[in-house]
């Protein structure tokens, strides 16, 4: 099938469109992100996400290179109230060692930025990008500065009076990465499928990604809130299944935002409501002849809400916890991709019957 392509502004049409070869270029930026969601987690669990008290979008990418240097951004660390509080006496080649997660997460955030950018230029100078495609390339390259200038901001939050970021902005954080990350995927399956046609999101698949979505935001909410230590057994908290004796904030509706026990709690049993959202998704899909995504969806969550138990069971192991957030990740891919699926073959359903016709 050829695909017609019609003038479209800001990108100029032309024959040369090629929906495959911008796919392709997408899902590497994905797997960009994906790698970005990693290190972040890695950053978060060691505490490192603070080392850095500057941002430098430009001179920020070269790390201190000299001893003098070196003391410098020490210097700067030790200005914070992490440091007085929570690592006072920290030695500078354990700040390297927090300084290295921290930095590695903003230069990927760099490397990310160009990879999106460039290759964006180059496909629009070659009227490379199919028709309706080009106002979408450009929100997400908007988004991901965006997300650069909310990654500060969530930084901010931990240099002044706190010892650690603000959980609600990390969340803010992680949700916009796995938003881009989300709209990343969806365009690429668009443009890889028979004439690279734009899709709308099936209901269902509507709300099985506003439930992972949320449960999501509560990951965020545990980890910017060490709430994975409160309680680290299975599936009971302790002995009850949510301890009487937890205190409890005023208004009821701070406890699911600020309540390390009620989050902990809420994320543990609405991964089952998640569950069963994607199970419905998946038996649609199967039933319209998707059963790869469906075996993929099925794999996912069920790997997901084991790493889920195993990173409490752990006492938060550092790599069982990475893992989990990362499989976080997979799901929603996979999610993506059944929904997708399913759009698709009830969107050929009307073009068989009028073609046996």
């Amino acid at each position: 099938m050829t695909t017609t392509v019609l003038p479209l502004t800001p990108f100029a049409q032309s024959a040369s469109a090629r929906p495959r070869a911008v796919a392709h270029w997408l899902l590497l930026v994905a797997g960009l992100i994906f790698l970005m969601v990693i290190v972040g987690g890695i950053t978060r669990l060691t505490e490192s996400g603070l080392s850095i008290t500057e941002w430098r979008p430009v001179t920020g990418a070269i790390p201190p290179l000299t001893q003098a240097q070196w003391e410098h951004a020490f210097a700067l660390y030790q200005q914070t109230q992490e440091y007085q509080q929570v690592n006072r006496g920290m030695s500078l080649p354990e700040f390297k060692n927090i300084f290295f997660w921290e930095y590695l997460h903003r230069l990927l955030g760099r490397v990310i930025g160009l990879a999106f950018a460039l290759p964006l230029l180059w496909f629009a100078v070659k009227r490379a990008i199919p028709r309706g495609y080009g106002p979408r390339l450009l929100l997400l390259l908007v988004l991901g500065g965006l997300q650069g200038a909310i990654g500060w901001w969530m930084v901010v939050s931990g240099l002044a009076q706190r010892t650690d970021v603000s959980h609600v902005r990390l969340a803010v954080h992680l949700l916009m990465a796995l938003l881009i990350f989300g709209v990343i995927v969806w365009t690429a399956l668009d443009l890889l499928s028979p004439g690279a046609t734009r899709r709308r999101m099936p209901t269902l698949g509507i709300w099985t990604l506003s439930a992972l979505g949320l449960q999501l935001m509560l990951g965020a909410f545990v980890a910017g809130l060490d709430a994975g230590y409160a309680f680290n057994s299975w599936p009971l908290m302790g002995d009850e299944l949510y301890p009487a004796a937890a205190p409890w904030l005023e208004p009821m509706l701070r406890n699911f935002v600020d309540n390390p026990i009620t989050v902990q709690f809420v994320h543990r049993w609405w991964a089952f409501v998640v569950l069963a959202f994607v199970a419905v998704l998946a038996r649609r899909v199967k039933a319209a002849g998707g059963r790869r995504e469906s075996a993929l969806i099925h794999s996912a969550v069920g790997t997901q809400i084991l790493l889920g138990i195993w990173t409490l069971l752990s006492g938060v192991d550092i790599t069982i916890a990475v893992a989990h957030q990362g499989m976080g990740v997979l799901l929603l891919a996979t999610t993506l991709m059944a929904a997708h699926k399913s759009q698709l073959l009830r969107d050929a359903r009307p073009r068989a019957a009028a073609a046996a016709g």
